[in-house]
């Protein structure tokens, strides 16, 4: 029996134990459950920028090659033997410096030879002519004689003109390159020696579709870049248009253009890529947003404007239950006068010490910062918008914003229309990390 009524009571408990498991593990649900739905999650920090009417510098962008002003590939006109060579790479050489000297022994010695007779050939003349005065020499024999000096001097001219084939010189002022040349090496008519070019002033050489034409003209601003994006402190170089091609190409339906840029400093070289953007007059009061405000989908551009949150939105104090909206009236004599006790107490009490009541609220008062009064919630609004113009980092916004509107510019990543959000302007996005920096 005893054994019994053992086993019957840790049943009991085993199912009492059971029973508590199950019971606490709903609990522990039910109180979660009711803890995530009654949770406010915590507001979103994003960097914003308020929408102001700001000046616009439209501009015409491509893509463009660099060339030298004044650029060529020397060569020598005639063959012979590379003797000396007068310049080394990299240096600047004035108008007119010799740059290679080709063995010429041949031709001195046929311009030696050539002189001299010219001296014999002078001497002949004179002496045709003096005969011719005297009426002793026919005026044939004195044609003879100057015909003889005049081939003779001629010939001369030719000889020197060979010579002077013989050595390269520079056309122009310049940097010259690499020497693609060694001394003894044999030349022929035509053969490459070494690039000139004058990189003091360069010329920028690029297309634009037919339709941006009519925008450009002779003498506007252009800005050149290299390698990055375009914008004004990336495009430091600024010259002007010196020629537009007055015929499009049907082919591709481009039109050519070519601008000058000075280039004092030497970093722009013949044959690179740059950016190029010609510069329109400046338009007012034009809507613009930094682009990483602007964000792409399939169902068009928006933008995140940051808007004051309505009062069910911020989270507004539940309604009361039913119970405590009951009238004093059907309530129990007893509960309607608590109340009235306990309002009746703090009096009592003021009334036993009146100085602590006195000082009681206006220390509380006096200890409450005026920062720490509740900001106004705020939530996000998409709005879909027509984006225009890009420069510099900026996007013309055409419709969809007005002045004054507050739109996100970083912290995008997984937003929503009526998130919560917190404003946090302290970090520029349009800025580099190294700009920030220096500030």
């Amino acid at each position: 029996m005893k054994r019994f009524i053992s086993i019957t009571a840790i049943l009991l408990l085993l199912a009492l134990v059971c029973v508590g498991v199950v019971g606490f593990n709903l609990f522990r649900d039910s109180a979660i459950k009711q803890y995530f739905a009654t949770m406010k999650p915590p507001a979103t920090t994003v960097s914003t920028v308020v929408v102001k009417p700001s000046d616009w510098t439209p501009g015409v962008e491509a893509i463009g090659t660099v060339r030298a002003v004044r650029g060529v590939d020397l060569t020598v006109e005639t063959s012979g033997v590379v003797k000396e060579i007068l310049f080394h790479a990299n240096q600047k050489v004035a108008d007119g410096a010799v740059l290679l000297q080709l063995d010429d022994a041949v031709e001195r010695a046929d311009l030696e030879a050539t002189k001299a007779q010219v001296a014999v050939v002078q001497t002949a003349l004179e002496r045709a002519i003096e005969l011719q005065k005297r009426g002793v020499n026919p005026e044939a024999t004195l044609d003879t004689a100057r015909a003889t000096a005049t081939a003779t001097e001629a010939q001369v001219a030719k000889l020197q003109a060979v010579l002077d084939q013989k050595q390269l010189t520079a056309p122009f002022s310049g940097t010259v390159g690499i020497p693609k040349i060694d001394i003894g090496q044999y030349l022929s008519p035509g053969g490459a020696v070494v690039t000139l070019q004058d990189l003091d002033t360069m010329r920028v050489d690029f297309t634009v579709p037919e339709q941006q034409l009519p925008l450009l003209k002779i003498g506007q601003t252009v800005r050149l870049g290299i390698g990055g994006s375009g914008g004004g402190a990336d495009m430091p170089f600024a010259g002007a248009i010196r020629g537009i091609d007055p015929k499009i190409d049907a082919s591709s339906r481009l039109v050519s253009v070519r601008g000058e840029v000075a280039n004092p400093d030497g970093k722009l070289t013949p044959g690179q890529f740059v950016q190029v953007r010609v510069e329109l007059p400046q338009e007012k009061n034009i809507l613009s947003l930094p682009q990483t405000a602007l964000t792409s989908s399939l169902y068009g551009d928006f933008v995140f404007v940051v808007v004051p949150a309505k009062p069910a939105e911020a989270g507004a104090a539940p309604p009361a239950k039913a119970e405590d909206q009951k009238p004093a009236a059907d309530k129990p004599a007893d509960d309607a006068a608590k109340p009235q006790a306990e309002a009746a107490k703090p009096a009592a009490d003021a009334a036993k010490s009146p100085d602590k009541a006195a000082d009681k609220p206006a220390a509380a008062d006096a200890g409450k910062p005026a920062a720490e009064e509740e900001k106004p919630a705020l939530v996000l609004s998409q709005v879909f918008v027509k984006p225009g113009r890009r420069n510099d980092g900026m996007v013309e916004i055409v419709e969809g914003i007005k002045a004054g509107d507050e739109v996100v510019t970083a912290g995008q990543n997984r937003l929503f229309n009526g998130m919560s959000v917190a404003v946090d302007n302290t970090i520029d996005p349009s800025k580099s990390a190294n700009q920030q920096a220096q500030q």
